[in-house]
Protein backbone atom coordinates (compact mmCIF):
# COMPACT_ATOMS: atom_id res chain seq x y z
CA UNK A 1 0.00 0.00 0.00
CA UNK A 2 0.74 3.79 -0.48
CA UNK A 3 0.33 6.06 2.67
CA UNK A 4 -0.72 9.92 1.18
CA UNK A 5 -0.41 12.84 4.24
CA UNK A 6 -2.40 15.94 3.63
CA UNK A 7 -1.30 18.81 6.00
CA UNK A 8 -3.52 21.02 7.04
CA UNK A 9 -2.53 23.94 4.47
CA UNK A 10 -3.05 21.74 1.80
CA UNK A 11 -6.84 21.32 3.00
CA UNK A 12 -7.18 24.50 4.55
CA UNK A 13 -9.97 25.24 2.06
CA UNK A 14 -12.68 24.03 -0.52
CA UNK A 15 -10.08 23.71 -3.42
CA UNK A 16 -7.57 22.29 -0.88
CA UNK A 17 -10.12 19.13 -0.68
CA UNK A 18 -10.84 19.15 -4.29
CA UNK A 19 -7.07 19.02 -4.61
CA UNK A 20 -7.08 16.04 -3.09
CA UNK A 21 -9.63 14.75 -5.65
CA UNK A 22 -6.62 15.87 -8.04
CA UNK A 23 -3.91 14.00 -6.61
CA UNK A 24 -5.77 10.69 -6.68
CA UNK A 25 -7.12 11.59 -10.36
CA UNK A 26 -3.28 11.97 -11.13
CA UNK A 27 -1.70 8.87 -9.34
CA UNK A 28 -4.42 6.49 -8.43
CA UNK A 29 -6.10 5.76 -5.37
CA UNK A 30 -5.94 2.05 -5.35
CA UNK A 31 -4.10 0.34 -1.95
CA UNK A 32 -4.11 3.72 -0.36
CA UNK A 33 -3.85 5.07 3.04
CA UNK A 34 -5.27 8.89 3.59
CA UNK A 35 -3.57 10.85 6.71
CA UNK A 36 -5.08 14.45 7.09
CA UNK A 37 -4.18 16.99 9.19
CA UNK A 38 -6.35 19.62 11.10
CA UNK A 39 -7.71 21.95 8.18
CA UNK A 40 -5.93 25.29 8.35
CA UNK A 41 -5.22 26.79 11.67
CA UNK A 42 -8.05 24.92 13.08
CA UNK A 43 -5.36 23.65 15.80
CA UNK A 44 -4.36 26.62 16.89
CA UNK A 45 -7.89 27.80 17.35
CA UNK A 46 -8.39 25.24 19.39
CA UNK A 47 -5.88 25.85 21.60
CA UNK A 48 -7.91 28.93 21.89
CA UNK A 49 -11.25 27.24 22.94
CA UNK A 50 -9.05 25.28 25.68
CA UNK A 51 -7.48 28.60 26.76
CA UNK A 52 -10.81 30.11 27.14
CA UNK A 53 -12.04 27.26 28.73
CA UNK A 54 -9.98 27.13 31.79
CA UNK A 55 -9.12 31.08 32.35
CA UNK A 56 -12.48 32.38 30.98
CA UNK A 57 -15.50 30.17 30.50
CA UNK A 58 -17.79 32.50 29.68
CA UNK A 59 -16.28 33.12 25.98
CA UNK A 60 -15.07 29.49 25.50
CA UNK A 61 -18.09 28.46 23.35
CA UNK A 62 -18.05 31.40 21.21
CA UNK A 63 -15.08 30.46 20.21
CA UNK A 64 -16.34 26.97 19.16
CA UNK A 65 -18.61 28.37 17.35
CA UNK A 66 -16.16 30.32 15.10
CA UNK A 67 -14.45 26.95 14.79
CA UNK A 68 -17.19 25.36 13.57
CA UNK A 69 -18.67 28.05 11.45
CA UNK A 70 -15.26 27.85 9.60
CA UNK A 71 -15.97 23.92 8.90
CA UNK A 72 -19.76 24.49 7.53
CA UNK A 73 -18.42 27.54 5.11
CA UNK A 74 -16.17 24.90 3.89
CA UNK A 75 -19.03 22.61 3.50
CA UNK A 76 -21.40 24.43 1.63
CA UNK A 77 -18.85 25.06 -0.76
CA UNK A 78 -18.24 21.18 -1.23
CA UNK A 79 -21.83 20.01 -0.92
CA UNK A 80 -24.45 21.69 -2.41
CA UNK A 81 -26.97 19.61 -0.74
CA UNK A 82 -27.43 21.21 2.95
CA UNK A 83 -29.23 17.94 4.09
CA UNK A 84 -26.37 15.93 3.22
CA UNK A 85 -25.08 13.82 6.10
CA UNK A 86 -22.17 15.56 6.15
CA UNK A 87 -23.87 18.16 7.91
CA UNK A 88 -25.24 16.16 10.66
CA UNK A 89 -22.14 14.12 11.81
CA UNK A 90 -19.73 17.53 11.78
CA UNK A 91 -22.84 18.54 14.28
CA UNK A 92 -22.48 15.70 16.22
CA UNK A 93 -18.89 16.04 16.42
CA UNK A 94 -19.06 19.47 17.98
CA UNK A 95 -21.68 18.48 20.54
CA UNK A 96 -19.35 15.79 21.47
CA UNK A 97 -16.37 18.45 22.17
CA UNK A 98 -18.88 19.98 24.25
CA UNK A 99 -20.55 17.64 25.91
CA UNK A 100 -16.68 16.76 27.05
CA UNK A 101 -16.13 20.77 27.92
CA UNK A 102 -18.92 20.83 29.75
CA UNK A 103 -18.45 17.25 32.05
CA UNK A 104 -14.67 17.16 32.47
CA UNK A 105 -13.64 17.33 35.48
CA UNK A 106 -10.17 16.82 35.86
CA UNK A 107 -7.61 19.94 36.18
CA UNK A 108 -4.75 18.36 34.10
CA UNK A 109 -4.17 20.75 31.43
CA UNK A 110 -2.54 18.41 28.89
CA UNK A 111 -4.96 15.34 29.32
CA UNK A 112 -7.61 18.22 28.51
CA UNK A 113 -5.30 19.67 25.73
CA UNK A 114 -5.92 16.10 24.04
CA UNK A 115 -9.38 15.39 24.37
CA UNK A 116 -10.26 18.46 22.78
CA UNK A 117 -7.63 19.40 19.95
CA UNK A 118 -8.29 15.99 18.18
CA UNK A 119 -11.36 17.29 17.36
CA UNK A 120 -9.34 19.24 14.05
CA UNK A 121 -8.60 16.14 12.67
CA UNK A 122 -12.13 14.19 13.15
CA UNK A 123 -14.00 16.82 11.66
CA UNK A 124 -11.42 17.70 8.86
CA UNK A 125 -11.45 14.17 7.80
CA UNK A 126 -15.21 13.36 8.01
CA UNK A 127 -15.37 16.50 5.18
CA UNK A 128 -13.19 15.09 3.43
CA UNK A 129 -13.76 11.52 3.56
CA UNK A 130 -17.70 12.24 2.55
CA UNK A 131 -16.31 14.57 -0.32
CA UNK A 132 -14.89 11.68 -1.28
CA UNK A 133 -17.48 9.47 -1.90
CA UNK A 134 -19.40 12.32 -3.28
CA UNK A 135 -16.90 12.41 -6.07
CA UNK A 136 -17.57 8.61 -6.64
CA UNK A 137 -13.90 7.43 -4.75
CA UNK A 138 -15.56 5.36 -2.41
CA UNK A 139 -13.67 5.37 0.78
CA UNK A 140 -13.43 3.81 4.63
CA UNK A 141 -13.47 6.04 7.39
CA UNK A 142 -10.69 5.03 10.48
CA UNK A 143 -11.27 6.04 13.64
CA UNK A 144 -7.17 6.63 13.94
CA UNK A 145 -7.29 6.53 18.27
CA UNK A 146 -9.10 2.45 17.88
CA UNK A 147 -5.51 2.02 15.62
CA UNK A 148 -2.52 3.63 17.35
CA UNK A 149 -2.55 2.73 21.06
CA UNK A 150 -0.31 4.78 23.05
CA UNK A 151 0.73 5.46 26.77
CA UNK A 152 -0.78 8.46 28.68
CA UNK A 153 1.81 10.67 28.50
CA UNK A 154 -0.36 13.51 27.30
CA UNK A 155 0.67 15.67 24.32
CA UNK A 156 3.85 14.08 23.25
CA UNK A 157 2.33 9.76 23.62
CA UNK A 158 5.19 6.99 23.33
CA UNK A 159 3.44 4.12 20.88
CA UNK A 160 2.75 0.77 21.91
CA UNK A 161 3.66 -1.05 18.39
CA UNK A 162 3.19 -4.29 19.27
CA UNK A 163 -0.42 -3.71 20.06
CA UNK A 164 -0.59 -1.23 17.33
CA UNK A 165 0.82 -3.35 14.66
CA UNK A 166 -1.74 -5.94 15.02
CA UNK A 167 -4.74 -3.50 15.05
CA UNK A 168 -3.49 -2.00 12.36
CA UNK A 169 -3.06 -5.69 10.29
CA UNK A 170 -6.12 -6.04 11.22
CA UNK A 171 -8.00 -3.02 10.26
CA UNK A 172 -6.74 -2.12 7.10
CA UNK A 173 -7.08 -4.28 3.55
CA UNK A 174 -5.54 -4.04 0.30
CA UNK A 175 -7.58 -2.72 -2.97
CA UNK A 176 -9.28 -0.21 -0.12
CA UNK A 177 -9.29 3.94 -0.15
CA UNK A 178 -8.68 4.56 3.50
CA UNK A 179 -8.83 8.19 5.45
CA UNK A 180 -7.92 8.41 8.35
CA UNK A 181 -6.79 11.06 10.79
CA UNK A 182 -3.33 11.98 11.87
CA UNK A 183 -1.46 13.13 14.96
CA UNK A 184 -3.43 11.08 17.58
CA UNK A 185 -4.28 8.11 19.33
CA UNK A 186 -5.45 6.63 22.60
CA UNK A 187 -4.19 5.17 25.70
CA UNK A 188 -5.28 1.95 27.54
CA UNK A 189 -8.44 3.65 28.91
CA UNK A 190 -9.37 4.70 25.59
CA UNK A 191 -8.78 8.41 26.37
CA UNK A 192 -7.78 10.91 23.28
CA UNK A 193 -3.65 11.01 23.40
CA UNK A 194 -1.42 13.25 20.97
CA UNK A 195 1.85 12.09 19.38
CA UNK A 196 2.97 15.80 19.49
CA UNK A 197 2.68 18.59 17.33
CA UNK A 198 3.26 17.95 13.66
CA UNK A 199 3.16 14.48 14.67
CA UNK A 200 0.45 13.79 11.14
CA UNK A 201 3.51 12.71 9.63
CA UNK A 202 4.46 9.95 12.41
CA UNK A 203 0.74 8.97 12.01
CA UNK A 204 1.78 8.08 8.54
CA UNK A 205 4.94 6.46 9.33
CA UNK A 206 3.08 4.32 11.77
CA UNK A 207 0.71 3.22 9.19
CA UNK A 208 3.59 2.80 6.80
CA UNK A 209 5.69 0.54 8.77
CA UNK A 210 2.80 -1.43 10.04
CA UNK A 211 1.35 -2.09 6.80
CA UNK A 212 4.94 -2.25 5.02
CA UNK A 213 3.86 -0.05 2.27
CA UNK A 214 5.47 0.80 -0.75
CA UNK A 215 6.19 4.92 0.43
CA UNK A 216 4.88 7.57 2.27
CA UNK A 217 4.44 10.80 0.07
CA UNK A 218 3.26 13.93 2.40
CA UNK A 219 1.49 16.52 0.46
CA UNK A 220 2.72 20.32 1.54
CA UNK A 221 2.28 23.92 0.25
CA UNK A 222 5.77 23.93 -0.82
CA UNK A 223 7.52 21.55 -3.79
CA UNK A 224 9.17 19.55 -1.52
CA UNK A 225 12.16 19.96 0.99
CA UNK A 226 14.07 23.30 0.88
CA UNK A 227 17.19 24.39 2.43
CA UNK A 228 15.24 26.53 4.90
CA UNK A 229 11.73 27.97 5.46
CA UNK A 230 10.98 31.06 2.70
CA UNK A 231 8.79 32.83 5.40
CA UNK A 232 12.00 33.53 7.53
CA UNK A 233 14.94 32.98 4.97
CA UNK A 234 15.49 34.17 1.46
CA UNK A 235 16.83 32.61 -1.43
CA UNK A 236 15.75 29.25 -0.37
CA UNK A 237 16.80 26.13 -2.77
CA UNK A 238 14.80 22.83 -3.22
CA UNK A 239 16.72 19.41 -2.29
CA UNK A 240 16.16 16.95 -4.15
CA UNK A 241 17.53 13.75 -2.22
CA UNK A 242 17.95 13.11 1.40
CA UNK A 243 19.61 10.47 3.26
CA UNK A 244 17.38 9.38 5.83
CA UNK A 245 20.47 10.14 8.80
CA UNK A 246 20.69 13.29 7.35
CA UNK A 247 16.76 14.20 7.20
CA UNK A 248 17.12 12.64 11.19
CA UNK A 249 19.65 15.20 11.62
CA UNK A 250 17.81 18.31 10.38
CA UNK A 251 14.36 17.36 12.39
CA UNK A 252 16.47 16.49 14.96
CA UNK A 253 17.66 20.22 15.01
CA UNK A 254 13.88 21.31 14.61
CA UNK A 255 13.40 21.17 10.67
CA UNK A 256 9.81 21.65 10.67
CA UNK A 257 9.19 20.03 7.11
CA UNK A 258 9.59 16.63 8.81
CA UNK A 259 8.72 15.54 12.14
CA UNK A 260 11.45 14.12 14.30
CA UNK A 261 9.88 10.58 15.17
CA UNK A 262 8.84 10.37 11.55
CA UNK A 263 12.03 9.24 10.02
CA UNK A 264 12.69 6.55 12.60
CA UNK A 265 10.08 3.89 11.71
CA UNK A 266 10.70 4.36 7.96
CA UNK A 267 14.23 4.12 8.18
CA UNK A 268 14.21 0.55 9.67
CA UNK A 269 12.09 -0.94 6.70
CA UNK A 270 13.77 1.86 4.12
CA UNK A 271 10.55 2.95 3.44
CA UNK A 272 11.18 5.94 1.18
CA UNK A 273 9.15 9.22 2.03
CA UNK A 274 8.14 11.85 -0.70
CA UNK A 275 7.74 15.32 0.23
CA UNK A 276 5.80 16.97 -2.47
CA UNK A 277 3.43 19.57 -3.83
CA UNK A 278 -0.02 18.98 -4.11
CA UNK A 279 -0.29 21.81 -6.21
CA UNK A 280 1.97 19.81 -8.98
CA UNK A 281 1.68 15.96 -8.01
CA UNK A 282 3.40 14.83 -11.12
CA UNK A 283 6.78 16.92 -9.77
CA UNK A 284 9.23 14.88 -8.42
CA UNK A 285 9.32 16.77 -4.90
CA UNK A 286 12.14 15.63 -2.76
CA UNK A 287 12.66 11.61 -1.63
CA UNK A 288 14.17 10.75 1.74
CA UNK A 289 15.86 7.34 1.19
CA UNK A 290 19.08 5.41 1.87
CA UNK A 291 21.11 7.77 -0.20
CA UNK A 292 24.18 9.50 1.10
CA UNK A 293 23.99 12.72 2.53
CA UNK A 294 21.70 15.46 0.10
CA UNK A 295 21.94 16.87 -2.98
CA UNK A 296 22.46 19.04 -3.90
CA UNK A 297 25.10 20.06 -1.31
CA UNK A 298 23.83 23.47 0.45
CA UNK A 299 23.66 25.22 3.97
CA UNK A 300 20.11 24.19 5.47
CA UNK A 301 18.87 26.70 7.56
CA UNK A 302 16.70 26.09 10.63
CA UNK A 303 15.46 28.49 13.10
CA UNK A 304 13.18 27.59 16.41
CA UNK A 305 12.02 30.76 18.07
CA UNK A 306 10.01 31.59 21.44
CA UNK A 307 13.56 29.39 22.63
CA UNK A 308 14.98 30.14 26.73
CA UNK A 309 18.20 30.42 27.19
CA UNK A 310 20.00 29.70 30.66
CA UNK A 311 23.36 30.57 31.81
CA UNK A 312 24.33 29.06 35.57
CA UNK A 313 27.06 28.82 37.46
CA UNK A 314 27.92 27.58 41.03
CA UNK A 315 27.18 29.99 43.89
CA UNK A 316 30.68 29.26 45.09
CA UNK A 317 32.25 29.45 41.95
CA UNK A 318 33.53 25.70 41.90
CA UNK A 319 33.93 23.91 38.91
CA UNK A 320 30.73 22.56 36.86
CA UNK A 321 31.83 18.77 37.15
CA UNK A 322 29.10 15.71 36.59
CA UNK A 323 27.38 15.76 39.49
CA UNK A 324 26.15 19.12 38.71
CA UNK A 325 25.70 18.57 35.54
CA UNK A 326 23.73 15.48 36.09
CA UNK A 327 21.01 17.18 38.35
CA UNK A 328 20.66 20.18 36.33
CA UNK A 329 19.53 17.58 33.36
CA UNK A 330 17.03 15.44 35.89
CA UNK A 331 15.58 18.89 36.09
CA UNK A 332 15.02 19.41 32.60
CA UNK A 333 13.68 16.54 32.02
CA UNK A 334 11.44 16.55 35.50
CA UNK A 335 10.12 19.68 33.71
CA UNK A 336 9.51 18.51 30.29
CA UNK A 337 12.18 20.93 28.69
CA UNK A 338 13.43 20.29 25.54
CA UNK A 339 16.93 21.03 25.10
CA UNK A 340 18.39 22.61 22.03
CA UNK A 341 21.60 23.00 22.62
CA UNK A 342 23.98 22.64 25.65
CA UNK A 343 27.69 24.80 26.10
CA UNK A 344 29.88 24.77 29.21
CA UNK A 345 33.04 25.47 30.73
CA UNK A 346 34.70 25.22 33.48
CA UNK A 347 32.42 27.10 35.74
CA UNK A 348 29.46 27.84 33.68
CA UNK A 349 26.78 25.83 31.78
CA UNK A 350 24.83 27.32 29.42
CA UNK A 351 21.36 25.56 27.49
CA UNK A 352 18.51 26.65 24.74
CA UNK A 353 15.28 25.27 25.96
CA UNK A 354 11.89 25.20 24.35
CA UNK A 355 9.06 26.01 27.83
CA UNK A 356 6.55 23.81 25.62
CA UNK A 357 4.86 22.97 29.24
CA UNK A 358 5.06 26.31 30.71
CA UNK A 359 7.00 25.44 33.63
CA UNK A 360 10.20 27.57 33.58
CA UNK A 361 9.04 29.52 36.79
CA UNK A 362 9.13 25.57 38.20
CA UNK A 363 12.55 25.13 36.80
CA UNK A 364 13.98 28.45 37.61
CA UNK A 365 12.72 27.91 41.64
CA UNK A 366 14.49 25.19 41.65
CA UNK A 367 17.98 25.97 39.87
CA UNK A 368 18.28 29.17 41.73
CA UNK A 369 18.74 27.33 44.92
CA UNK A 370 22.01 25.61 43.97
CA UNK A 371 22.99 27.63 40.77
CA UNK A 372 23.44 31.31 39.52
CA UNK A 373 21.40 31.92 36.74
CA UNK A 374 21.02 34.26 33.86
CA UNK A 375 17.96 33.47 32.03
CA UNK A 376 17.00 35.06 28.53
CA UNK A 377 13.53 34.85 27.01
CA UNK A 378 12.31 35.04 23.77
CA UNK A 379 15.02 34.20 21.99
CA UNK A 380 16.15 32.49 18.54
CA UNK A 381 18.00 29.55 18.12
CA UNK A 382 19.52 28.99 14.38
CA UNK A 383 21.41 25.91 13.58
CA UNK A 384 22.93 26.02 10.36
CA UNK A 385 23.87 22.38 8.56
CA UNK A 386 26.80 22.20 6.35
CA UNK A 387 27.42 25.60 6.93
CA UNK A 388 30.05 27.82 5.02
CA UNK A 389 31.52 31.23 6.23
CA UNK A 390 29.16 33.43 3.99
CA UNK A 391 25.76 31.43 5.62
CA UNK A 392 27.04 32.35 9.30
CA UNK A 393 28.13 35.66 8.34
CA UNK A 394 24.76 36.22 6.74
CA UNK A 395 22.73 35.09 9.84
CA UNK A 396 24.61 37.10 12.34
CA UNK A 397 24.04 40.33 10.20
CA UNK A 398 21.96 42.91 12.71
CA UNK A 399 21.74 40.42 15.26
CA UNK A 400 22.95 40.01 19.11
CA UNK A 401 24.60 36.63 19.25
CA UNK A 402 24.16 35.05 23.12
CA UNK A 403 25.78 31.58 22.19
CA UNK A 404 27.69 30.03 19.14
CA UNK A 405 28.96 26.66 18.82
CA UNK A 406 30.52 24.98 16.05
CA UNK A 407 30.92 21.47 14.93
CA UNK A 408 32.27 19.83 11.88
CA UNK A 409 28.86 20.12 10.19
CA UNK A 410 26.80 21.97 11.75
CA UNK A 411 26.87 25.75 13.84
CA UNK A 412 23.99 26.71 16.30
CA UNK A 413 23.58 30.12 17.41
CA UNK A 414 21.43 31.65 19.88
CA UNK A 415 20.23 35.20 19.00
CA UNK A 416 18.26 38.29 20.73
Amino acid sequence: MRVFKFGGASVKDANGVKNVIQVLETLGHKNTLIVVSAMGKTTNALEVVIDKYLNNKDHFKSEIQLVKAYHEKIMGDLFENEQHKVFTEVNELFKELLQFLNSNKSPNYNFIYDQVIGYGELVSSTIISNYLNKRHYNNTWLDVRQCIKTDDYYRNANVNWDLTQDIISKAVNADTLYITQGFLGSDANNFTTTLGREGSDYTAAIFAYCLNAESVTVWKDVPGVLNGDPRHFKNTKLLNTISYTEAIELAFYGASVIHPKTLQPLQRKEIPLHVKSFLNPKNNGTTVNKSIGIEPQLPCFILKQNQVLLSLSTLDFSYIVEENISEIFNLLSQYKMKVGVIQNSAISFSVCIDNNYNNLEKLLLHLKAKFKVTCHENVSLYTIRHYDNASITSLEQGKTVLLKQLFQQTVQIVTQ
